[in-house]
C-alpha cells in the first residue's frame, strides 16, 4: 500500500505483448519484497505475502504466465517503465501523482488508513521529527505537517529511527506498523489520530499495455465478485481489515 511520489517521469516503452493470440511473453510482477504483510522475502528466499497470493490468483485467471522479480523501492516506478518488468504489486496506492507517469488497474486492496507509531503517546508528531520511507505519499504528508521528516530508504529503517532515537514517531501504512506495534512488547505505541490517504492500492502498469490492464482488471473484479480477494484480505491483515 505504499504510495510514490515522483519528481521525474521516465518514459514508457512499449514492451510488444501479443496477449490478444494467446502467445504473450512472461509477465513479470515486480515488487518490492520489504514491506509485510504486504510482500516479503521467505526463509527460502522466495517473494511471499498478500500480493504473492493475490498475484499468482490473478495471473491464473488472467491465463498469464507470470514470474516474481524484486526491485528497490526508490526506483521501482523507472524500471517499470524502461522495461525490467511489466508490472509493480507493492502495496502502490493509486494517486494522481503516479497516473502522470503509469496506469493502475483498479484497486485490489481499498482505501486504508496511515498511521504515527512511537516510544510514548506524548511523541510530538505535529513538531517533532518524524520518519518516513522515501518517496512515499507518507513522506509527502509529513513534509507538508509542519514536522521534520526524516527519510529513509526502507521500512525497517523508519521502524529503527524510532528505536535508536533518531526520530520521535514513524508515519506509515497502519497495516504495516500493526504487527510492528505488536511485536515490540509495549516498546512501540500508535499516536494520534490515523490519516486516510491514497485511493487503495492497484497494480501499476505501463500506460502502453492497455491489452494487459485489461486482463488484470477482469481478474481483480472476478476475485471481488467471488469473495475470493476479500478472503486474502482477512488472511492476511485480520478480521478488523477493510474489505470490499
Amino acid at each position: 500500500m505504499k504510495k510514490l511520489l515522483l519528481a521525474t517521469a521516465a518514459i514508457a516503452l512499449s514492451t510488444g505483448f501479443a496477449l490478444a493470440d494467446g502467445h504473450g511473453k512472461t509477465i513479470r510482477m515486480g515488487t518490492e519484497g520489504a514491506y509485510p504483510p504486504y510482500n516479503f522475502l521467505n526463509d527460502a528466499g522466495e517473494v511471499d505475502g498478500f500480493e504473492r497470493e493475490v498475484g499468482d490468483e490473478l495471473c491464473a485467471r488472467a491465463e498469464l504466465t507470470c514470474e516474481w522479480v524484486t526491485n528497490e523501492w526508490d526506483s521501482i516506478i523507472p524500471n517499470l517503465t524502461s522495461g525490467n518488468y511489466d508490472t509493480i504489486i507493492a502495496g502502490m496506492s493509486i494517486t494522481d501523482e503516479r497516473e502522470k507517469v503509469i496506469d493502475f488497474t483498479q484497486n485490489y486492496f481499498p482505501p486504508a488508513a496511515s498511521a504515527y507509531v512511537a516510544k510514548s503517546e506524548g511523541a510530538d508528531i505535529a513538531g517533532g521529527v518524524v520518519a518516513a520511507q522515501t518517496s512515499t505519499i507518507q513522506a509527502g504528508h509529513v513534509a507538508e505537517s509542519g514536522a521534520t521528516l526524516l527519510e529513509f530508504a526502507t521500512y525497517d529503517e523508519t521502524v529503527a529511527a524510532v528505536n535508536n532515537g533518531e526520530a520521535d514517531a514513524v508515519f506509515a501504512d497502519k497495516d504495516a506498523l500493526a504487527p510492528t506495534v505488536e511485536e515490540s512488547g509495549g516498546e512501540l505505541v500508535f499516536v494520534g489520530d490515523d490519516v486516510p490517504l491514497g485511493g487503495g492500492i492497484g497494480l501499476g502498469l505501463r500506460e502502453s499495455d492497455t491489452e494487459l490492464k485489461e486482463k488484470f482488471n477482469a481478474a481483480i473484479q472476478s476475485m471481488k465478485d467471488d469473495g475470493s480477494l476479500n478472503k486474502l484480505i482477512v488472511k492476511w491483515f485480520g478480521e478488523g481489515a477493510n474489505t470490499f
